[in-house]
């Protein structure tokens, strides 16, 4: 009988592929500058923080790697960003095959949506979202970067960036400061945090607020209307963002004010547009604006916090995502205030997205924890190093306390372990936990008598 994979296994696996793949390609000597080698582990660290738009690295991007080599790692970046099962599914419709049942639902799994009707028309309209938001970050992006570094390496520049930031990659190959460079320049950094929001924030809140606010324009309603009429899941996601960046920016602002080694050294104006910056990037993207290595504990705390929370369902972004988190704190809430139903907006959550959630957090914290002790006994790293360097692992974040490139082979393997599983195991895990896929439990057995708390 011949046996089938189930999109919880395929979607893994394609990941797999493609971090091979990449991995060969970067081991070329194309890839590689002249004056530089290439070891089989930097290469498939490098193929799995790209394809995983993860952003730690171990050799320095803007060095070590040849057109060839960037050109691979951008590529990787862009799969990673759109979804495996998405490009290949592209390049079926490229070659005018047809999109089969089975196809449907693996887009539909990997999308974690819960519907098969319309996916072809719906990721198309991703692609299509995706190549215009970062064109339109590409133009922004030349404004500074053209006049800095002509057109061909100004352009190219660009062309990295605005898919490593939209991809939430945070990868660049300007040089070996990330965008310390440009931490006083408004116009990059809103650039920046713009496409890390728009690429965090799901493709599904993406289409409801461009549909809803087009009803609002054709009836010439207010913002009231437009606010009123979003869907309950597009609402949570915009409360949810804003609220954690306005947190993360004032935590920041409070903790850094005076730390000359991140903001105590800039200018009132400079401190709120890197606190900002800071915040956004803690929770998904992985570009810094000053060393990572000075925040003081309490702030590489709390970074450890928003990284392993992410950004929202549905999007380019990592960690347990924001509506994970809200859910189970929520559940939390409605428990000692006695609610039987959880409510959000006037509408239940459906206890199966409950427990779905708790799934996903104490899976995503065990294993993280695990590795970050695995990685310091392994490394000798202060814990809080460790746990950065292991938060942003599994968060797909990109930050870190200058530990990355100082890793040995078995702490590199424990960090290429921890992206892989941030980017395929909260999607493995959901699809796990899917209605549809459960096993029905034929057996009743009595109450058992448990104590708990």
């Amino acid at each position: 009988m011949k046996k089938t994979l189930k999109s919880a296994q395929i979607i893994p696996i394609g990941f797999a592929v493609f971090i091979v793949l990449g991995t060969l390609f970067l081991m070329l000597p194309i890839s590689t500058r002249t004056s530089y080698t290439t070891s089989w582990i930097d290469a498939l660290f490098t193929a799995t923080t790209s394809i995983c738009v993860t952003g730690l690295v171990t050799v320095d991007t803007y060095a070590q790697w040849t057109i060839f080599g960037k050109i691979v790692i951008l590529i990787l970046i862009q799969v990673g960003g759109l979804g495996v099962v998405s490009i290949l599914t592209m390049m079926l419709i490229c070659l005018n095959q047809k999109i089969t049942i089975k196809e449907r639902v693996l887009i539909r799994d990997s999308f974690n949506l819960d519907t098969i009707d319309g996916l072809v028309k719906f990721l198309l309209k991703v692609v299509k979202g995706i190549a215009v938001v970062e064109f339109i970050g590409i133009i922004f992006y030349s404004f500074i970067l053209i006049p800095e570094y002509g057109i061909i390496r100004g352009l190219s520049y660009s062309i990295f960036n605005s898919v490593s930031a939209f991809c939430n990659a945070g990868m660049d190959i300007m040089g070996p400061n990330s965008l310390e460079n440009y931490n006083s320049n408004p116009l990059f950094l809103v650039n920046t945090m713009m496409l890390i929001v728009i690429g965090g924030l799901g493709y599904i809140v993406w289409f409801d607020i461009i549909d809803v606010f087009k009803i609002s324009l054709k009836k010439r309603r207010n913002i009231k209307f437009f606010l009123k009429t979003l869907s309950e899941h597009t609402k949570l996601v915009l409360v949810l963002t804003i609220g954690l960046i306005f947190f993360g920016a004032l935590y920041i602002f409070i903790m850094e004010y005076n730390n000359p080694n991140t903001i105590g050294n800039m200018n009132l104006s400079d401190k709120i547009l890197n606190c900002f910056f800071q915040s956004i990037t803690f929770r998904t993207a992985g570009f810094s604006t000053f060393s990572q290595k000075g925040l003081t504990g309490l702030s590489g705390f709390m970074g450890c916090i928003l990284m392993f929370i992410g950004g929202s369902p549905m999007g380019t972004a990592g960690g347990i995502k924001t509506v994970t988190i809200f859910v189970v704190i929520l559940s939390t809430i409605d428990f000692i205030r006695n609610k039987k139903d959880i409510t959000i907006f006037k509408r239940t959550v459906n206890n199966e997205l409950v427990r779905k959630s708790v799934a996903i957090i104490v899976f995503n914290f065990f294993v993280t924890i695990f590795l970050a002790i695995l990685l310091c006994k392994t490394n000798n790293l202060d814990i809080l190093d460790g746990m950065y360097e292991t938060f942003s692992a599994t968060a797909t974040v990109g930050l870190s306390r200058n530990v990355t490139a100082s890793l040995n082979d078995v702490g590199k393997i424990i960090i290429i372990l921890s992206m892989y599983l941030g980017r395929v195991g909260p999607i493995s895990l959901g699809l796990f936990f899917i209605t549809s896929n459960y096993n029905k439990n034929y057996i009743k057995f009595a109450d058992g008598k448990f104590l708990a708390g």
